[in-house]
């Protein structure tokens, strides 16, 4: 079975969970976590965090480290920025490891969506939480919870990603948004689907029945 979100760096093949696929402002950047140096409780959370069926219907997973919690009752998202475990890399330099037999590399993959979608890969970034139909009341609680957890000085990862994933998080879809979600999410699971099935006929193409004489 393919799990979303899970990947590797290129050039030394060290295991990451990829939290942002696409940094606001920045398309050719992506915000991973890197496993290696976790605490054991911290990794098999994250892990069993991904697996989950919250995580893999998310496009991005960050949404769901922004409501989730450490085996120590730390909030996740928070957790990892400030000790430093979540890091900006360059897209062209994650390759995402769906299954054991399955690689793509993340800025391929963007743009492959993108163009899947009609839209720019930048466009795949989370969305200004201004533009969300909230009330402005409601938007600077969402910010403050997140600014009163996160010590913004000692990270490296834009605040607005953070608050975006934050006010997102607390956001009620409308049903034209959840159809549009739903439709691009079957979209995903077909192309990767076609991908898995394309591998497997490289490694042991399929036979055909052979016609019985009438």
């Amino acid at each position: 079975m393919a799990i979303k979100h899970v990947g590797r760096m290129a050039k030394n093949k060290r295991k990451v969970v990829v939290a942002y696929r696409v940094v606001p402002g920045e398309p050719e950047s992506a915000i991973v976590v890197t496993t290696e140096n976790l605490e054991a409780a911290d990794h098999d959370t994250l892990m069993k965090t991904v697996e989950s069926d919250a995580a893999q219907s998310s496009n991005e997973f960050a949404d769901v480290m922004a409501r989730s919690q450490l085996s120590d009752g730390r909030n996740m998202l928070a957790a990892f920025h400030a000790t430093g475990k979540m890091v900006k890399v360059s897209t062209a330099d994650v390759e995402m490891t769906p299954d054991t037999r399955s690689v793509i590399n993340l800025a391929e993959l963007n743009n492959l969506i993108a163009e899947q979608q009609g839209v720019t890969v930048e466009d795949l970034a989370i969305k200004d939480p201004n533009a969300r139909k909230k009330s402005a009341a409601q938007q600077v609680a969402d910010r403050q919870v997140v600014t009163e957890t996160i010590d913004f000085d000692k990270v490296d990862t834009p605040k607005e990603i953070i608050e975006a994933a934050s006010v997102a998080t607390n956001e009620v879809l409308t049903n034209s948004e959840l159809a549009a979600k739903y439709r691009s999410d079957a979209d995903r699971m077909y192309k990767e689907a076609k991908a898995l099935r394309d591998k497997a006929e490289e490694l042991v193409p399929t036979k055909k029945k052979a016609k019985t004489k009438t």
